[in-house]
């Protein structure tokens, strides 16, 4: 093939229309560093009510038709804008798809198989545009790999072929095994060599595992790790017998969003000089949270989902002898009563040292990247993670458990040469985070030159998506 492949990237959200996690920013900026290499690339996602309405009134109708699931007949329309490039696909249907959250319903199953069945059937009614791959993205868009090895697969796609990337294997898909017949239209005997069945349930990412022609996740290491039993989720088996098709690609940021010297989110754009521009943020931000103004004063931030898969036991458990320690501690997120319960105590005890805001705000989110010494991020799994890529772009110092991509990504300093972008440790163990911690603290008190040439490094550490859009790339053309 001469010309480089058309490829349909489908996911269930994207920046800047829709976001609730990290699959959103990875959909929002990969198709347009695969479009800068060349790519005929484009996305499709839901047409979401929650989607602003500057960009619905953009929205051009292209096409619509009858899609069939099951013994259902449902209205499919396909709308399309195009957003600094890229053509952007947007499957509507209003009864499935026109709701306050995009998550979160009773009929969930119902609705993500609609999408996903309508990204393979739009295909022949889409003008002057026939993929060669479509490359799905989590549990959503699971079930495209298997229609389209099934027998509702047009005969005008029988050669596209399918990249399915796993961006966190603990969310799966799992339904009744009734939705076999009476949503997906297949017998047990067709589901059984299609990979959906489990026992009783039937299980959509499985279904992608088993049929798709390349699988991705999102960093070198947790390739490795789904392989095992640990963090394989009960597919590890699946992930081990098809390991030759298995590849692991760290994603990227889109570092123009992230970038501090233009950022209008903060109290202050950084200057060359980084160091007096983050005093400058983390005194303003230490007023707004109502911590101890002082620029000297060490500043940890958690950034993040407050759920057991991000560390906060371990961060529950040594808390109070941390906060002993000269340092303050600013949280940022929403989650389990348990932990927005235990760290709002210890705000409300120590509110000169530590900040807890139960929310969660883009604009606000980068004030805390701004003004932060060191951003804790101790996770129990975490297949790539984007906090501490984006946290050393505003030369904030990564603490995290040596696990998928924050193994992949930050490299522990070596106080004897000075390398390093952060401070890791290896087993999921409460006072190995401490004792880092402490370590880092040490550093930053009586070594400032040490510190200072740790920053630096984190700083000019590439987080850029162009390696990532490469091995993509290079997976695309070795796929066809």
């Amino acid at each position: 093939m001469k010309r480089k492949p058309r490829v349909l990237f489908a996911a269930y959200e994207a920046e800047p229309f829709l976001k609730t996690g990290g699959l959103g920013d990875v959909a929002g900026s990969l198709p347009k560093a695969l479009k800068a290499q060349g790519y005929e690339i484009r996305l499709i996602m839901p047409k979401f009510g929650s989607i602003p309405e500057k960009y619905k009134a953009r929205m051009k109708h292209i096409c619509d038709f009858t899609l069939d699931l099951g013994w259902r007949h449902q209205y499919c329309g396909i709308d399309s804008l195009k957003t600094q490039g890229v053509t952007c696909y947007f499957v509507d249907n209003e009864y499935y798809f026109n709701r306050e959250k995009p998550y979160g319903y009773l009929d969930d199953g119902e609705r993500i198989a609609f999408f996903a069945k309508a990204i393979m059937d739009c295909i022949p009614y889409i003008p002057d545009f026939n993929p060669d791959i479509i490359h799905c993205n989590d549990w959503h868009t699971a079930l495209t790999p298997v229609f389209l090895k099934s027998k509702y697969c047009p005969e005008e796609l029988q050669g596209v072929k399918t990249i399915f990337t796993v961006h966190n294997l603990k969310f799966q898909g799992v339904y009744s095994k009734w939705c076999v017949g009476d949503l997906l239209g297949f017998t047990e005997d067709e589901a059984g060599y299609l990979g959906l069945l489990e026992g009783d349930t039937v299980n959509y990412m499985r279904g992608a595992i088993c049929m798709a022609d390349r699988i991705t996740t999102v960093s070198k290491t947790y390739a490795e790790e789904i392989c095992g039993q640990f963090f394989g989720e009960g597919l590890s088996y699946i992930f081990l017998n098809r390991k030759e098709v298995l590849s692991g690609i760290l994603n990227g940021i889109d570092t123009k969003r992230y970038e501090p010297t233009t950022d209008s989110n903060l109290y202050k754009k950084f200057t060359d000089d980084y160091f007096e521009s983050k005093r400058v943020n983390k005194e303003a931000f230490q007023a707004e949270m109502g911590l101890e103004v002082n620029g000297d004063k060490p500043l940890m931030v958690i950034i993040s989902r407050l759920t057991e898969q991000k560390g906060l036991d371990l961060v529950l458990w040594i808390l109070g002898e941390l906060m002993s320690q000269d340092v303050q501690l600013a949280v940022l997120g929403v989650g389990d009563q348990k932990y927005e319960d235990s760290l709002s105590s210890m705000a409300g005890f120590m509110p000169e040292k530590v900040s807890v805001s139960l929310t969660f705000s883009e604009p606000l989110s980068h004030k805390f990247y701004a003004a932060a010494d060191m951003i804790l991020v101790p996770s129990l799994f975490e297949p790539c993670g984007l906090t501490q890529m984006i946290a050393m772009r505003y030369g904030t110092l990564p603490v995290v458990r040596e696990t998928g991509g924050l193994k992949d990504s930050v490299m522990p300093y070596n106080k004897y040469t000075g390398e390093g972008n952060g401070f890791t440790f290896a087993n999921y163990n409460a006072h190995e985070l401490l004792f880092v911690l402490k370590d880092a603290i040490n550093l930053y008190h009586n070594e400032p030159e040490a510190w200072k040439k740790l920053v630096e490094n984190a700083i000019a550490t590439d987080f850029s998506w162009d390696s990532s859009a490469e091995q993509y790339s290079a997976l695309y053309k070795e796929l066809l």
